[in-house]
């Protein structure tokens, strides 16, 4: 099993679950903090102590308080610790339950595992953690079900050149110009437009700038 766990939780309750389900696995006491930016400096220094840790897990979201943060999310700190160590095993628990946003974890971020906040969540942490430690993906069957019977949305190449350009600070009329320089087609305004309204429909976002998160895991 893991010896070297590091848990990203800012809800006491749940990080108290989650220390007593790793306790049940028979795993060596994990560290846990309660900020982003924390999380990335431990992973930092223990790289640097050469005693990486094996598994992160994190949620996605972390509420505002006095203490600002650099980074505000989980997928921004599971983008910054892959950098710092590539083959760190990570396991998202959370309450995000979009097909959309967990396919896009799966496929951009590859992250291993993904346990929604719920009823029998221990038990899905359980098997999890289990499935991740033997080298294998896991998603709770709840979401796994809801993936089959929603269309998740398919990024393209061209979802995912916009939305990265989006995040850079490109404004939405000068894509075109990156889109055709890069020979990614269509490079239209108008198939931005389309695009942009069809992933913002199938994600439940009401506004561009709420692509951000996606932008994040992309970029």
């Amino acid at each position: 099993m893991f010896k070297r766990i590091l848990i990203a939780e800012d809800q006491e309750t749940q990080n108290i679950s989650l220390q007593k389900t790793l306790a049940e696995l028979g795993t060596e006491k994990p560290e846990y903090v309660y900020y982003c930016d924390d999380a990335l400096t431990w992973i930092k220094n223990a790289v640097k102590a050469e005693r990486p840790y094996d598994l992160l897990i994190t949620d996605l979201y972390f509420e505002e308080d006095h203490n600002q943060q650099k980074i505000d999310g989980g997928v921004e700190l599971i983008k910054a610790a892959k950098e710092v160590q590539p083959n760190l095993k990570t396991l998202v628990f959370s309450g995000e339950n979009r097909p959309a946003v967990i396919d896009m974890l799966f496929k951009e971020m590859h992250i291993d595992g993904y346990v929604r906040k719920a009823r029998h969540d221990s038990q899905n942490l359980r098997l999890a953690i289990s499935a991740i430690h033997n080298h294998k993906k896991y998603i709770s069957p709840d979401l796994k079900q809801a993936r089959k019977e929603n269309n998740s949305h398919d990024f393209t190449d061209l979802d995912i050149a916009i939305i990265a350009q989006l995040v850079d600070g490109t404004p939405q009329k000068n894509i075109p110009y990156y889109l055709q320089e890069n020979n990614i087609k269509p490079s239209g305004l108008s198939s931005i437009e389309k695009r942009l309204n069809l992933m913002k429909e199938v994600l439940g976002f009401s506004k561009t700038s709420s692509l951000l998160l996606i932008a994040r895991i992309s970029g």
